[in-house]
């Protein structure tokens, strides 16, 4: 039997399942990547990229400090469960890293939630940013560090009518209906069935086919089609390269102004372009802290006489696409040459106009400052703090370093070996157990979401087959180079 448990294992499972969709929604602000918006009845200009060199475009001037402190008191999330159903329904558990800065309510929270008070005077808790953008290594938490074991494999509709039956207060009642309306209404595209696997893009697209793109109202029933289901996987990128990127996300979409698209998570209760203002004003204080984090440092011995040797390796075969010294190019390489598993990019390029005319139309793509131009291909990330950024590839296919420099070694079918996490400091990674067979040889649905099956469309762990030309000893002092990032 599997252990069920994962970075939040300190909380109750009933909260867990309860604001899953919530922390995924502070995933929205990195990873809108398929065509952000759309209004087929209306047009709009609907521009697209090519793959090469991803120009640079000048951010807002922010203040970090001010940025942090937002960050882990504010939410952009606006609606939520009243305080006091989330405490008869959880039992109020203690936070299990207390996060410096945290005030009042939020200091005797678990870091990835935040309370504030609604205009109507009650209480509410939800979800922020760090659900997905701040994980446990080592025993620390690191903000930053995208967290890779969250689960969104339950239907969170039942612990969200669960918690409804801790509310008795009119007033409450009344928060609760609309954040209940608003989970049920996306549920469908905030799931997905393996652990690990992140529905970020499907549930963004959700949220913007039941909003006006000129007012921000809600709406109950679609405007434009929904995106499809079932929902591919996305795997959380880290913060701490948000300086250095030119473009936001994976298929080089969000160019410009990075706030507006990092604010796209309070799509989920955002009702008024007046509402959508307000939190522009202190986002990119936001912004300006995210463009301030520095990777965390390898924190195992490094054999700098080898790592020496692997970095003229990684000049040779790695830098002209991801950047060295500093040097960072930008680059988008088109799917032929990444060779990577297409259908996230295929999808944003093709299939969804509808949702960039919506996101151009908006008050979030308004004017020349914001463009989304989707490309046929993948951004080449900058590796800082590669290391500690596993599994590997857009979607999360490769568990470890070692594998992804080495088509061959990749497995087909893999779960996270026990104890999980358990870091592998040979392979650069999550220590992984290799399978024969995919999801079906276990009868549990609790084990079968521990496996990732690379055989599905969306999954594949192919391309990205550079480092099949180097030998076992160039790949072993490149792996330790890797280190040093």
């Amino acid at each position: 039997m599997r252990p069920d448990q994962s970075p939040f294992s300190s909380l109750p499972a009933s909260l867990l399942a309860l604001l899953a969709p919530l922390t995924l929604l502070a995933l929205l602000t990195l990873l809108a990547a398929l065509g952000l918006g759309g209004c087929e009845q209306q047009s709009a200009a609907v521009t697209k990229a090519a793959p090469g060199p991803i120009p640079a475009t000048r951010q807002r001037p922010g203040d970090a400090a001010a940025g942090y402190d937002a960050l882990v008191n504010r939410s952009v999330v606006t609606c939520g469960l009243p305080y006091s159903a989330y405490v008869a329904s959880t039992g109020n558990p203690a936070p299990e890293f207390a996060l410096p800065g945290r005030r009042g309510r939020n200091a005797e929270l678990p870091y990835a939630l935040t309370a504030f008070t609604a205009p109507s005077g009650v209480e509410l808790v939800t979800s922020n940013c760090l659900g997905c953008h701040a994980a446990p290594l080592n025993g620390e938490l690191v903000i930053g560090l995208g967290n890779e074991f969250l689960d969104f494999t339950a239907d969170p509709v039942l612990a969200v009518e669960a918690a409804g039956a801790f509310v008795d207060d009119p007033a409450e009642a009344a928060e609760w209906q609309r954040w209940a309306d608003r989970l049920g209404t996306i549920a469908p595209w905030a799931m997905t069935d393996t652990i690990g696997a992140n529905p970020a893009v499907a549930l963004t697209l959700a949220l913007m086919a039941h909003r006006d793109p000129a007012s921000l109202a809600w709406s109950e029933s679609p405007l434009i089609a929904p995106p499809p289901t079932p929902v591919l996987p996305v795997s959380v990128p880290p913060w701490w390269n948000l300086g250095k990127k030119h473009a936001m996300f994976y298929n080089g979409e969000g160019r410009g102004d990075h706030v507006r698209y990092m604010m796209l998570a309070s799509t989920t209760c955002t009702d008024s372009v007046a509402e959508a203002a307000a939190i522009d004003a202190w986002f990119g204080d936001v912004r300006a802290y995210l463009a301030s984090l520095e990777p965390p440092p390898y924190p195992y011995p490094i054999d700098t006489g080898l790592a020496a040797t692997g970095a003229a390796v990684y000049r040779d075969a790695c830098a002209t696409c991801h950047g060295q010294d500093g040097d960072y190019p930008n680059e988008l390489i088109g799917l032929e040459e990444a060779g990577t598993d297409p259908l996230l990019a295929e999808k944003g390029y093709h299939e969804a106009d509808r949702f960039i005319r919506w996101f151009n139309r908006s008050w979030y793509g308004r004017g020349a400052a914001t463009r989304t131009e989707p490309a046929l291909g993948y951004v080449a990330p900058p590796l800082d703090g590669i290391w500690a950024t596993a599994p590997y590839l857009h979607n999360g296919s490769v568990p470890t370093l070692a594998a992804l420099l080495d088509r061959h070694a990749r497995p087909t079918y893999w779960r996270h070996a026990d104890p999980r996490p358990d870091y592998d400091q040979d392979a650069l990674g999550w220590r992984y157990e290799t399978l024969r067979q995919g999801r079906e040889q276990f009868a549990s649905l609790d084990e079968q979401k521990w496996v990732y099956d690379t055989t599905r469309p969306g999954y594949s762990n192919q391309g990205h087959d550079f480092g099949d030309d180097l030998d076992p000893a160039q790949r072993r002092a490149l792996l330790e180079y890797l280190k040093t990032l």
